[in-house]
This record gives structure tokens, C-alpha cells and sequence, in this order.
């Protein structure tokens, strides 16, 4: 794929929301700050990624089967929501976690409204240790591949697109989509 065909297929970028995440007032301020389309589809894990339309006309993605992405956004409110996927919630986050490892996809955790000195120091509402936070989220992402982004909530829909639109582009210039269909049913 040449450079005039990459940026055709860079235009055509649209982000995937989880059909699972919530509809709130919140939730579509972070979309309207993505400055890109977006459509709902059902991810196998996490709650964000792309889709865009190759050189032969054909989408990365078939949006009416379930995607098992090549890189997804994680997104959590703050540590206290953090805090509860990695205890009460802990063996659904983990088969989430491993689903996505065993496709090799890219995994970046957004958590909002947070800082690793907040996570550190114990200033969130949940009982979780923070040496056992610590140790989680650490452990999480070596395990996982896993790269944890900190924002406030007002700029994590610019950084989803950014980290998503990225990701897509270096597999672009890589030559990852070169020659081939790609989606789900090819992995």
C-alpha cells in the first residue's frame, strides 16, 4: 500500500464503541471529543478501537460479528472503578485481559480523574491496599501488555482517538493490511 492509499484509508478512521458501554450524558461529551466518527459495534474486549475502509473497499472490521480488535482502549471513570475490576471483579477483567493477549492486541488503559501519586498515596474511596493496587496494576502490564494512560476527564476522548488513529497509522506504514482483507474471522 502506497502513501496516497494510506491516506485514503487514514480519512476513512472511524472509533468503535463497545455496544456494552453506557449511553450517558458523559459518555457522548467523550465522544463528541473524539473529532472523529464513531458507530457502536460488540467488541470482545475492551471498550474502544477503529475501523476504516482498505484500498479494495473492504472494512478492517465486519461490524455485525463480534471484533476481536488489534488494539483496544480500556477506559475507567477513576481508581475506585480500577480498583474494583482488579478485586470483586477481578476474574472477568483477567479473561478479558487474557482474550485480548491471546489475539496480541495492543491493550491501553485510560483511567480518569486519577495520577499514579493518587493510586500511591491511598486517595481513592475503596478499602484496596495500595500496595496491592500497585502491584496489580504493575503486574497487569507486564502480563498484559498493557500501557496505563492517567487524564482528567475532559481529555480522554482526544486521547482515545489520538491513541487509536496512531496505532492504525504505523500499521499502515508497517505494511500490516498490505494484500489482505482483515477482520475478525481472519485471525
Amino acid at each position: 500500500m502506497d502513501i496516497f492509499d494510506q491516506k485514503e484509508v487514514l480519512k476513512s478512521f472511524q472509533i468503535l464503541v463497545d455496544s456494552r458501554e453506557q449511553a450517558t450524558e458523559r459518555a457522548e461529551k467523550r465522544y463528541k471529543s473524539f473529532s472523529a466518527p464513531y458507530s457502536r459495534a460488540t467488541l470482545d474486549y475492551g471498550d474502544y478501537t477503529y475501523n476504516a475502509i482498505l484500498p479494495d473497499g473492504s472494512s478492517l472490521f465486519d461490524t455485525c460479528k463480534t471484533i476481536k480488535p488489534l488494539c483496544v482502549v480500556e477506559r475507567k471513570m477513576n481508581l475506585d472503578e480500577l480498583a474494583a475490576c482488579f478485586t470483586r471483579g477481578r476474574e472477568r477483567f483477567k479473561r478479558e485481559f487474557e482474550r485480548a493477549l491471546d489475539q496480541k492486541c495492543r491493550i491501553y488503559l485510560i483511567c480518569e480523574n486519577s495520577s499514579w501519586e493518587n493510586l500511591i498515596n491511598s486517595k481513592y474511596r475503596s478499602k484496596f491496599n495500595s500496595n496491592a493496587f500497585l502491584a496489580s496494576s504493575v503486574a497487569w502490564m507486564v502480563r498484559y501488555n498493557m500501557n496505563v494512560v492517567f487524564c482528567k476527564e475532559e481529555t480522554s476522548g482526544r486521547l482515545i482517538k489520538e491513541i487509536l488513529y496512531r496505532d492504525l497509522k504505523e500499521r499502515l506504514e508497517r505494511g500490516e493490511f498490505d494484500g489482505c482483507k482483515f477482520d475478525s474471522a481472519h485471525r
